[in-house]
């Protein structure tokens, strides 16, 4: 335990006189001396210098030594993990998880139990990398949805209008930039999609619930990003197969609604000159359905096009 104090001291400060650090330690000079040199031969470079003004501080290089994390530390450093671990081309997928493995083996149990809660009831749409988040609360939220334990939280809607919510917590789902929180609310009898950002006061009510009912997380959040958040909804058909156009439309940028195999219909949010770009874009055969103001859109677009390379 002194080992560790003595570490956490090196790591506050730049410098330390090895009177002061020993005073802080309650130990003498050549204790002091006893504990840095086991330091090292643990693989921390830890550097000293004699004399009057004589001291120590920790090094850089070396071997990689134990880590000393506090329990937030632990939990994001776990879940950032089993992100990367998941997949996703990075590369650092075998590396990630054999650092997974390792760090679950010297969790202790409080702190297993929260790592596996965001583990097991989170799902990314085609990111690898985390977006920033407040982890207490992911905790809190994973716990419920692991439980799962109903939950009251405050939350701000996009008007600005703040409410309290009685949910029955499904999925923790993360896009590129936002973590959303997929529950069952009871005050409108509905699934709905919150933006993690946007709960406060989160608290678990303690009262258990069974599920009756198991929706597609991701999909429901996709959908509210790609669409709901959006004044104009397009359904645009492409001349391709259902698995070639969810490689042209991301999952936050439209959702399929129907494929014949020759043909996909997708729907896509965002204003009219905006889709039009996108549609445009595309290196595939398109053909905008509805409404009528995307077309005229699409047209325009083209004929700029066509008068610009004229």
């Amino acid at each position: 335990m002194r080992l560790l104090r003595l570490l956490t001291l090196l790591s506050a400060r730049p410098w330390w006189h090895g009177a002061d650090l020993a005073g802080r330690l309650e130990v003498t000079e050549r204790t002091l001396r006893r504990d840095v040199t086991r330091l090292r031969a643990l693989g921390y470079p830890v550097d000293a210098s004699t004399g009057p003004y004589g001291g120590y501080r920790l090094g850089a290089a070396g071997h990689l030594p134990p880590l000393l994390l506090d329990d937030d530390e632990g939990v994001a450093v776990a879940v950032a993990l089993r992100a990367v671990s998941g997949g996703g081309g990075s590369g650092l997928e075998t590396a990630a998880l054999s650092a997974l493995t390792k760090l679950d083996q010297v969790l202790p149990i409080q702190l297993r139990e929260r790592v596996t809660a965001l583990r097991t009831v989170t799902v990314g749409l085609r990111s690898v990398e985390l977006p920033p988040a407040d982890l207490e609360l992911l905790v809190v939220l994973a716990v419920a949805c692991r439980r799962p334990e109903r939950l009251r939280f405050t939350y701000l809607d996009g008007q600005g209008n703040t409410t309290d919510r009685h949910v029955e917590p499904f999925r923790l789902v993360y896009t590129a930039r936002q973590w959303y929180l997929v529950a069952y609310d009871t005050g409108r009898t509905a699934w709905r999609t919150f933006r993690v950002d946007r709960i406060s006061d989160a608290k678990g009510t303690g009262v258990p619930f069974e599920r009756t009912e198991e929706p597609d997380a991701a999909a429901l959040v996709a959908r509210g990003v790609a669409l709901a958040a959006h004044p104009i909804q397009a359904r645009v058909r492409l001349y391709v197969d259902a698995e070639e156009a969810a490689r042209h439309v991301g999952p936050t940028v439209g959702v399929i609604e129907a494929s014949d195999g020759a043909s996909t219909t997708v729907a896509i949010g965002g204003d009219r000159e905006w889709i039009a770009s996108y549609v445009a874009g595309l290196s595939c055969r398109f053909e905008v359905l509805e409404p009528a103001e995307v077309r005229a859109a699409v047209r325009e677009l083209g004929a700029r096009l066509m008068r610009d390379n004229s």
